[in-house]
């Protein structure tokens, strides 16, 4: 597929932060996806050191949610391990994967966070607007917020709150298990963006698109 844009990749987290401004009033937070029929999931690992970044996209078919095609890229690690900045030292690696895809997929799965971030831009929200399709944050822990303790069933969940606003869910995904940290990325409404998240996941705690991406990214 091809990235729809690119913006300059800073060195420092002061220059991340002046993007990170800049972008995060072109959110789209309400649904603007078609027929979804093909989900991606979006993970990262790092290899010597992290000094290479190692990126893996794993296209499934939907609702089948079985494997139609995949892509790992690796590229040199140019910016820090910085809480608040992970999508400045992921993407560009992220890039090159979804480059390889040949059709572009119909929504992102990301292991991250979308909105529920400092300044409402997690790597769901920064790739989404870059490549210009819907994507969902699926946290595996809490980066900010606050929240009411979730029911034990399967689907439970309750808002996400930060600084006065709602800017995620924690969601029950399999009974006894840790809960998921679900933010809209871009182009995908919350409700909408847990709805997919619990459609795609199965008989684990994570959905089927990271437990895919991530064995391609830690291989």
């Amino acid at each position: 597929m091809k990235i729809q844009q690119q913006h300059p990749w800073p060195a420092t987290a002061e220059e991340a932060t002046i993007i990170q401004q800049q972008l995060r009033g072109d959110i789209i937070k309400e649904d603007q996806l078609g027929a979804v029929q093909r989900v991606a999931g979006v993970d990262v690992g790092f290899e010597e050191g992290g000094t290479i970044t190692r990126a893996a996209i794993a296209v499934l078919s939907f609702p089948e949610l079985q494997l139609v095609e995949h892509a790992i890229a690796r590229r040199p690690t140019t910016f820090p391990y910085i809480p608040g900045f992970l999508s400045f030292r992921e993407i560009p690696a992220v890039l090159d994967a979804l480059e390889q895809i040949a059709t572009p997929p119909d929504l992102l799965l990301c292991d991250g966070h979308g909105i529920a971030h400092p300044r409402r831009m997690g790597i769901a929200a920064h790739l989404g607007l870059l490549v210009n399709l819907p994507a969902v944050g699926v946290g595996k822990s809490l980066l900010v917020g606050k929240h009411d303790e979730v029911p034990e069933e399967r689907g439970a969940w309750q808002p996400l709150q930060h600084r006065g606003e709602t800017v995620g869910a924690v969601l029950r995904t399999r009974v006894g298990t840790k809960p998921l940290y679900i933010s809209l990325g871009h182009r995908i409404s919350l409700l909408t963006a847990i709805d997919y998240v619990m459609r795609c996941t199965t008989k684990w705690r994570l959905p089927e698109t990271t437990r895919h991406a991530h064995k391609l990214a830690s291989g």
